[in-house]
């Protein structure tokens, strides 16, 4: 457990964040299938992507990815084409409480040979590699996307390609568009229109260097810095583009209209500082539909700012490294906030008097989420994290980072 606090500093150094995790996981994929055709830069330096390589270089017969829900999904599909290997594949006990039965089932239908080991529907799997040649398969839209790209990635390996019918509305679009736009951008021929996805079977790819553009999603916590921050704070991260493929670069929109952050970018780099005498909302209202991974952090901002809020399109958060809105509950209200749940949306209605002068202990459930999100309060009052080691799973060097621009971290007592 540490104790966080903060002392302001005159000026901040630039920070550095690694590659996209979510790019770099698919691009090592990639790289799997197509003999490392691609010189990737910038990688992620996070541990579920490290898991990731491992799991890709090693080829062991047993693989355990602890909580790396992106490498179980995408893994799945991967062993599910190695003809005659034979694979098992694990993790967490976390990870054998997170469900998989509808990528299985897809990858069933389309000729896999995959088991249960323990529970039905859930890891740990057996995988035996096989030829897959049914060209189409039907697969709901609001599952997960890491499932729908799992199969659009090894779609590019099937002899007869790949059509994959997606049925209701889509969850994390953006993530489906940046699977999308990075086959393209190495030559793999691909289509995604009226809820179709269309791949084709390519034996080569375009042998490039690669750069991952650094992760939107960790740039998220640096937002609400600068949202709780006094209005005169800026601050400089490194290696980002105004047009990304990243879903999550939607916060340059959200925190400028809702928080008053604006976001300019020179030479590749991000600068993040308050707008002169903006005016906070009464209230913010949000469809997170789209970019759920950065709830954890809007509602953080919104309790710091004592704003209330509405998010909605947040289903998918319950299947996560935790159930994250039972989480956001519990933990936001030990700082005096009211806060409802549903299945799929989240409510901050008040913000009760509390004593902010007790010692306040955040719990991070397992979830890198949780622990890097609450940090920003820090600014306003000082408050313990337990299990801060969870940030490894996704920004291996958010402490030291953190560190750098304000933050005092001191080992505290369990």
């Amino acid at each position: 457990m540490i104790h966080l606090s903060y002392q302001p500093k005159n000026k901040l150094s630039p920070v550095k964040i690694t590659g996209s995790k979510s790019e770099s996981n698919r691009l090592l994929l990639l790289n799997a299938l197509f003999d490392d055709a691609l010189d990737l830069q910038n990688l992620s330096n996070a541990e579920d992507t490290q898991l990731m390589q491992n799991a890709l270089k090693e080829k062991k017969e047993v693989v355990d990815i602890h909580h790396a829900g992106t490498a179980m999904r995408f893994l799945t599909a991967y062993f599910a084409i190695q003809n005659k290997e034979t694979h098992i594949l694990t993790g967490s006990q976390r990870m054998k409480e997170r469900p998989i039965k509808i990528l299985v089932d897809a990858l069933k239908e389309l000729g896999a040979e995959i088991e249960y080991l323990e529970n039905d529907g859930f890891p740990p799997l057996k995988i035996t590699g096989t030829e897959l040649t049914q060209p189409t398969i039907d697969i709901p839209a609001n599952i997960s996307s890491q499932y729908i790209t799992a199969l659009l990635l090894i779609g590019t390996k099937l002899v007869n390609g790949l059509t994959i019918n997606l049925i209701g509305k889509i969850t994390s679009l953006p993530y489906l568009m940046m699977s999308v736009e990075l086959l393209k951008n190495v030559g793999i021929e691909v289509e995604f229109t009226n809820n179709q996805l269309v791949v084709a079977y390519s034996k080569n790819i375009l042998p490039q260097v690669f750069e991952i553009e650094s992760d939107w999603s960790s740039a998220s916590y640096f937002y609400s810095f600068i949202a709780l921050s006094e209005p005169e704070t800026t601050i400089t991260i490194q290696n980002y583009r105004a047009k990304s493929l990243q879903g999550d670069a939607a916060l340059q929109t959200i925190y400028r209209e809702n928080f008053g952050v604006e976001s300019s970018f020179e030479k590749n780099c991000l600068t993040l500082k308050k707008i002169k005498d903006f005016s906070l909302p009464t209230k913010i209202l949000l469809d997170l539909n789209q970019t759920p991974d950065i709830a954890q952090t809007l509602a953080v901002t919104c309790l710091g700012l004592e704003i209330p809020c509405h998010f909605t399109g947040l289903e998918t958060l319950k299947i996560k490294e935790t159930d994250r809105l039972v989480a956001l509950q519990n933990e936001l209200s030990k700082f005096g906030a009211k806060v409802n749940i549903t299945q799929q949306e989240l409510s901050i209605t008040a913000y009760n008097e509390n004593n902010l002068s007790r010692e306040l202990i955040v719990e991070t459930y397992n979830d890198h989420r949780m622990a890097m999100a609450f940090a920003p309060l820090a600014i306003l009052h000082s408050f313990s994290i337990k299990d801060p080691d969870v940030v490894k799973k996704s920004y291996p060097n958010f402490w030291s980072d953190w560190t750098s621009i304000g933050f005092v971290i001191r080992t505290a007592q369990q």
